[in-house]
């Protein structure tokens, strides 16, 4: 497996510490937090270590409540809320310096057979035609805050071939355009052998959901983007539901939109699908957005 991918995934698992308690590693950055995908990722790992291996999510709410120390350990304490017939309840705390971070709830399911249908995917061109975000953000480095930012995202998206399908918000600063923005994405790299399993794509697909997500916010209001200093904000909560299976290792189109903003707010909705067109996730996220004072 690919080095780069091979250490996404294990940044990922978690150490069993106890029954139901887990420890995760933080990956270190220049940005003074933990990056909301990868301690949402590891709480659904705790919560799957803890249900049968035949059930898998259908679905996790999530709210961020303090920033993660990038350089201190996560601790993951689940509960076993409730063991049916066919579904399993988990709630899982990730705990820092002897306070609450994150907190997520997750539903599992046994498979079943049922009604099925879905939405059609939306037009996107192929993703091989699209130049990947490795080679996109070197032209936009004199837009963000501080120079190190390329290198920052580059870091962010190890091992994640991310490619926008319209320019980017920081692309196009100060100009408004519609509330949607897509993205291709898979990861760099084949899982193979123990790593192949549906519980770990679920699980990596969880970690790139909270990348690009709030973009179609900052698009409405022709916002240059988190980099740029020119909104302030952060994750307030996550939601997701698992309806198909999917790879994280080919080709996954992330739609997203904004339906609304207000109070300091933004909610962004998000859908991703398969290549050959198949409904995989549902996304939904509300996000805190700020406009910076200018200092008179």
């Amino acid at each position: 497996m690919d080095p780069t991918l091979q250490y996404l995934v294990d940044l990922l698992d978690l150490e069993r510490i106890e029954q139901d308690i887990f420890r995760g590693a933080s990956h270190a950055s220049v940005i003074p937090r933990v990056f909301g995908g990868q301690v949402a990722a590891q709480s659904l790992v705790a919560a799957c270590r803890t249900v049968p291996e035949e059930r898998l999510p259908h679905s996790l709410h999530s709210y961020f409540l303090r920033p993660g120390d990038p350089g201190a350990p996560i601790v993951y304490t689940v509960d076993r809320v409730r063991d049916g017939r066919s579904f399993s309840t988990r709630r899982v705390a990730a705990v820092q310096h002897g306070q609450e971070i994150f907190q997520l709830s997750a539903s599992f399911q046994e498979p079943e057979t049922g009604l099925d249908h879905q939405v059609a995917m939306p037009a996107a061109p192929d993703p091989e035609t699209l130049p990947t975000a490795r080679e996109l953000l070197p032209r936009y480095a004199d837009r963000f805050w501080d120079p190190g930012v390329v290198d920052l995202l580059l870091d962010v998206w190890r091992a994640i071939d991310l490619r926008y399908v319209a320019e980017p918000p920081f692309g196009t600063p100060g100009q408004v355009r519609e509330p949607r923005s897509q993205v291709w994405f898979r990861m760099d790299g084949k899982l193979a052998g123990e790593h192949d399993t549906p519980v770990t794509h679920l699980v990596l697909g969880t970690y790139v959901s909270d990348m690009n997500l709030l973009d179609s916010v900052l698009l409405a209001h022709g916002r240059g983007g988190w980099m740029t200093g020119d909104i302030v904000g952060a994750s307030l909560d996550h939601a997701m539901w698992f309806h198909r299976p999917f790879r994280a290792d080919e080709w996954l189109l992330y739609d997203t939109d904004s339906p609304t903003s207000q109070d300091g707010r933004g909610l962004a909705h998000g859908r991703i699908f398969t290549q050959d067109g198949r409904l995989a996730v549902t996304v939904m996220q509300e996000g805190l957005m700020r406009v910076p004072r200018t200092r008179g």
